[in-house]
């Protein structure tokens, strides 16, 4: 489990295929920002972008570490197919805070950046949606995007899927990757666990018993 709160930007260095053919994945170094690894083991879990992936090598004297992607994975996800930046947090431990919402690291659709403006000292984000995740998202309700916990602001439904927006701070923009954002970029997005209940259990309500 993870918390949204993004505690570094690492990059994507190196990007090397596991095999030949649209059924193979990819293997990733990733070059972390100097001692952010600390403790770190292999057989970790930390989430790349909102992606959780397992740590199958670590080279901590150089920062690094090595993650291995499914096909599967960069079929459902954004970013994490080329060199570029990436943000980075590790798994929430029994007793930290939970600064942001319960997050996964399950994406759960990619979505599409439509503005990306100042407002005000802060900067305002819009992103349209596809339908699997847009029926989950609510006003003042949570979304992690590319790994970072956000509130809804705005949801406006469209004939398929849905436009929401959210507010960034100055802090969150500097300290994470979504200050690279601008219109027709791709996202990572997760909805918010307990909507996924919520909407399974009104689903079961709904069924002759």
């Amino acid at each position: 489990m993870f918390t949204g709160i993004v505690s570094g930007v690492g990059r994507i260095v190196d990007v090397r295929p596991l095999g030949s053919g649209a059924s193979f994945g990819n293997a990733l170094t990733i070059e972390a920002p100097a001692g952010w690894l600390g403790t770190t083991a292999i057989g970790d879990s930390i989430a790349l972008a909102g992606a959780c992936m397992t740590v199958v090598a670590l080279d901590a004297p150089r920062s690094r570490f090595d993650v291995e992607v499914s096909a599967e994975s960069l079929a459902a996800t954004t970013g994490l197919g080329a060199v570029g930046d990436v943000n980075l947090e590790k798994a929430l431990r029994a007793g930290d805070r939970l600064d942001g919402h319960l997050v996964s690291g399950h994406v759960d659709g990619v979505g599409t950046v439509t503005r990306f403006a100042p407002a005000g000292e802060s900067w305002e984000l819009r992103v349209n949606a596809p339908p699997d995740v847009a029926r989950f998202l609510a006003l003042k309700g949570s979304i992690a995007l590319d790994g970072v916990s956000l509130t809804v602001n705005r949801v406006v439904d469209r004939g398929v899927g849905c436009e929401f927006s959210v507010n960034l701070i100055p802090h969150t923009v500097a300290h994470t990757t979504l200050q690279h954002l601008a219109e027709g970029r791709a996202v990572n997005l997760e909805v918010d666990q307990i909507a996924r209940y919520v909407e399974r259990m009104l689903a079961a309500g709904a069924r002759p018993a």
